[in-house]
């Protein structure tokens, strides 16, 4: 689904994505990565472009080969990989990398066992300047 808002003159078109849990069927996130990809490809190149949530991937704080679209700061698994390659080929940022942050601006799930980082935000390269700073907002 997309929502698109006019901003200062400017079309923004908000992707919000949810991507199946790394134990649940292949197929099902395949169709996901389709569905985004679909939704990506409909949205003109005049727009800026954000797409936002769970993506159910931890991306690592070592860039190791995507260091066009990540910004070095984060906990990676295949979820994770899936993302960045997602990203490569959009021309896509995970904004929310970009900027050094303490842990509980970082952390957007934890449980008993683990604190991790599997949401995020992703804009285009080109429009990452309009993102000067993001963060997570911890809460209860």
């Amino acid at each position: 689904m997309v929502i698109k808002l006019v901003v200062g003159g400017l079309t923004l078109s908000v992707i919000s994505a949810y991507r199946p849990q790394a134990d649940l069927d292949e197929e099902l996130k395949k169709h996901f990565w389709e569905d985004l990809d679909a939704a990506v490809r409909g949205i003109p190149h005049n727009e800026k472009l954000f797409i936002g949530r769970n993506f159910n991937g931890h991306i690592g704080e070592m860039s190791r080969g995507y260091d066009d679209v990540h910004g070095r700061f984060s906990f990676r698994n295949e979820g994770g990989t899936s993302l960045l390659d997602f990203a490569i080929a959009f021309y896509l940022v995970a904004a929310n990398l970009c900027f050094q942050k303490r842990e509980d601006h970082l952390v957007t799930f934890q449980n008993i066992v683990a604190k991790t980082q599997i949401d995020y935000l992703l804009c285009k390269k080109s429009d990452n300047v309009l993102c000067t700073d993001c963060e997570v907002i911890p809460s209860e």
